[in-house]
């Protein structure tokens, strides 16, 4: 099934979105990921100013 070439073109713009949101996405979630599950017992609160320290 050959695809046109606006249907190739939306699918590219799709996939650069895509690309996009996911690689300024990615850190922050981690952080926030990280933040809302907490420490593990036994070791330090998790803080911003130990993120950045």
């Amino acid at each position: 099934m050959a695809l046109s070439e606006d249907v190739k073109q939306r699918l590219s713009i799709v996939i650069e979105l895509g690309k996009t949101v996911f690689h300024y996405g990615f850190i922050p979630t981690v952080l926030y990921l990280g933040f809302t599950k907490g420490a593990d017992p036994g070791m330090p609160e998790i803080t911003l100013a130990n993120l950045l320290w």
